[in-house]
Order: structure tokens, then C-alpha cells, then sequence
């Protein structure tokens, strides 16, 4: 549930968001919402980004996968938890700061993430299938 909340900003601050807003087709109020739990969300997390359209963003290392790709090939992989990243690292390039990071994240925002990884679960198994009967 949304509160109302007064806010002064300068006018440079204002015409870029209400420029920004009306190029993303999104009222200036979305928009700030969505930079402000992002832009908090980069200063709790350095090396956090978001990508993805406004309806869809996600978290993702910058210059990396996104933050659910990590977890999900995590849990593909046996072992401890530092084999587990070893391993990542080294099949990845990844340093093992990052994906620590990526685990941090998901932590903290743990049924985003593993809504993520069910989505693509979901879409992998019928693609595979639809597949199956192009090839019959």
C-alpha cells in the first residue's frame, strides 16, 4: 500500500524525472518509487544493478548475470558451500566476491528470486516441448 509522502526536489530534478517518466509512459510518481528502492537498494549492495523494462526489473551484477542465474547454478552444483562457489567461479570467471554478492542479494530477497528461477524453469520445460513436436 502506497503513503503519501512530500518531497522537495529542484527543478533540474523534476524535469528529468517527469521527461524520463513520460518517455517510459509511466507517471513521475512510479518512476521515483522505482529509483528510490533501487538507488537504496545499489548503496546497501555495491555491484548491484537493475535491468529489465519498468514492469520487470531485476537485480544483476554489474557487467554480470542477473542475481537469480547465480543462485540458480548454484543449486545445480554439489558440495559445500565455498566448493559450490569455487567452482562457479572458476566455470564462470566470476569472482567469488561477486557471487557471495549475488547470494547476499537473493538472501535478503529470497521469493523474487526464487520466483525468477521457477519462471525460468517453467519456460525451459516448454520449450523443450514444444521442441519435442516441431521435431516429429
Amino acid at each position: 500500500m502506497a503513503a503519501s509522502t512530500s518531497f522537495r526536489i529542484s527543478e533540474t530534478a523534476r524535469q528529468c524525472l517527469s521527461s524520463r517518466a513520460a518517455q517510459e509512459g509511466t507517471s513521475a510518481t512510479s518512476l521515483l518509487d522505482q529509483l528510490i528502492v533501487e538507488g537504496v537498494e545499489q548503496r546497501e549492495y555495491p555491484g548491484i544493478v537493475f535491468r529489465g523494462p519498468a514492469h520487470d526489473r531485476r537485480a544483476a551484477l554489474a557487467g554480470g548475470p542477473d542475481v537469480w542465474e547465480v543462485v540458480a547454478r548454484l543449486r545445480e552444483i554439489d558440495g559445500s558451500d565455498e566448493e559450490r562457489i569455487s567452482l562457479l567461479a572458476q566455470e564462470s570467471d566470476l569472482h567469488p566476491r561477486l557471487i557471495r554478492l549475488a547470494l547476499d542479494h537473493a538472501a535478503a530477497h529470497p521469493d523474487d528470486t526464487l520466483a525468477r528461477i521457477e519462471r525460468n524453469r517453467v519456460m525451459a520445460a516448454r520449450s523443450r516441448a514444444d521442441d519435442r513436436v516441431l521435431s516429429r
